[in-house]
């Protein structure tokens, strides 16, 4: 697997919970098609469609969505979630429930529609033993819809999704969920969650460019979601341009109204094959191999550090949050990366996020490397 990853040796990247580094594989399909497209132009247009084809059908497949028909390709996260909040015909007095700690995407997003008179309700994730439980206490009558991470960005808790689906699909309130830290790194089933509404952008544990995201509707409820946005991309006879009449495709294309981002098509593409020969279970026990690795390494100097994030076993992921007792965190952040290690400022601490390919050699030599600042 080294071959896929040639990161220069000076650099211990412990940053796949903001952008990850490109496989051998992606950064050559990028290549290729960037000297096709200068050589040949647009000849083989059709051949590139077969490859966004191809992208439907692995993205339909990490997250076991029932068809490909279900997959949209959009540019983000955020502007998914936009597309669920701008869409949904909200009533003066609905509100939406999420936990405190969300990052800014899941969280600006629902509180920009105070102006529609819908209440965001802001749980918090630490106010109990059981955050599910007080999440699900939140809801109300009047809740609409539940928005909630797969995994935290600032501290990897890892959401029991299928506890938060269960209660939303029996009490009628749409469930949807941020599943860019987990997506690539965790095996995700958005049918046994009963998510309505899943979103991912592909640069992080997808391996994949920044630009290029996943957005899950599912077929029962798309058709509540008024659409925004329009062009010739998103209607039932797409490449018919005399068409005079015309009506939205019945599938998740009808939310790209525009041309698709070839270029991150190809790239995405690329990263899922690697995803899918790997095996994302083995991906995963990989992950949380060097996870407990961290841990274990952290633990042992607890005069030192403080743990931030959560070691219970069910709720670990592919981040672990840390602080450096006695020192300013900013401080030890940029003394990290000084040094080589990429890793992030999250959370009141250091947040570290290897991936299945990281080696134990580099997890030892950054902890090595904080605990001498």
């Amino acid at each position: 697997m080294k071959s896929e990853f040639n990161l220069d040796d000076s650099i211990i990247y412990l940053n796949h919970a903001a952008v990850a580094p490109w496989p051998a594989t992606t950064a050559e399909a990028v290549k290729v098609f960037a000297d096709e497209n200068a050589v040949h132009g647009a000849a083989n247009y059709p051949q590139w469609m077969q490859i966004e084809t191809q992208l439907r059908q692995r993205l339909a497949w990490l997250i076991n969505a029932p068809a490909t028909e279900d997959i949209a390709i959009l540019k983000s996260t955020s502007e998914a979630l936009s597309v669920v909040a701008y869409g949904l015909d909200w009533k003066p007095g609905d509100n939406v429930v999420i936990f405190q700690q969300e990052f800014p995407s899941n969280r600006l997003v629902w509180e920009s529609l105070k102006s529609r008179g819908v209440e965001t309700r802001l749980v918090d994730l630490w106010a109990g033993e059981h955050p599910e439980q007080h999440l699900l206490e939140a809801c109300n009558e009047h809740t609409r819809l539940v928005s909630v991470s797969s995994v935290q960005y600032a501290t990897g808790f890892k959401t029991d999704l299928e506890t938060v689906g269960r209660f939303c699909r029996r009490e009628s309130i749409l469930f949807c969920v941020d599943a860019i830290q987990s997506l690539g790194a965790i095996p995700f089933d958005v049918q046994q969650i009963q998510a309505d509404f899943v979103m991912a952008d592909g640069h992080k544990w997808m391996l994949g460019p920044e630009g290029t995201a996943l957005f899950y509707s599912r077929r029962e409820i798309r058709d509540q979601i008024s659409l925004n946005q329009f062009g010739w991309h998103m209607v039932e006879a797409r490449g018919d341009f005399e068409q005079e009449s015309w009506q939205p495709s019945t599938s998740g294309t009808r939310f790209e109204c525009g041309s698709p981002n070839m270029l991150g098509i190809h790239a995405l593409n690329a990263s899922l094959a690697l995803i899918e020969q790997t095996g994302i279970h083995e991906i995963h026990r990989r992950v949380i191999e060097n996870t407990k690795y961290i841990i274990e390494l952290l633990n042992q100097h607890r005069n030192r550090i403080s743990l931030i994030s959560v070691p219970d076993g069910e709720r670990l992921s592919g981040i672990v949050t840390f602080r450096m007792n006695g020192s300013k965190q900013q401080d030890v952040y940029h003394a990290l990366m000084q040094q080589g290690v990429i890793c992030a400022s999250r959370g009141g601490g250091i947040r570290f996020s290897p991936h299945f390919y990281t080696s134990r050699e580099k997890i030892e030599k950054a902890i090595g490397i904080a605990l001498k600042i």
